[in-house]
């Protein structure tokens, strides 16, 4: 779970965040404070990394890239 503060000194445990466009500033949906802010949170472990379980995802995506390296090839010829 992740602590967000507020400006005025409120706190709040997220543990599953929406990110949303507000006012021109990415926010968390989750994390609106009772005074009409949304909180800030300060990151622990940096970017997650997103790792694909299914073997077919990887299969796919390497027939796609040859595809389109021999396309390019061929039409720079």
């Amino acid at each position: 779970m992740t602590l967000y503060t507020c400006e005025c000194g409120n706190t709040m445990e997220i543990g599953k965040a929406t990110i949303v466009l507000r006012d021109k500033k990415w926010v968390t949906k989750e994390a609106l404070c009772e005074c009409g802010l949304y909180m800030d949170s300060k990151p622990t472990d940096g970017m997650p990394s997103l790792k694909r379980t299914e073997p077919t995802l990887s299969m796919k995506r390497d027939k796609l890239w040859e595809g389109a390296t021999e396309k390019i090839r061929s039409k720079s010829e």
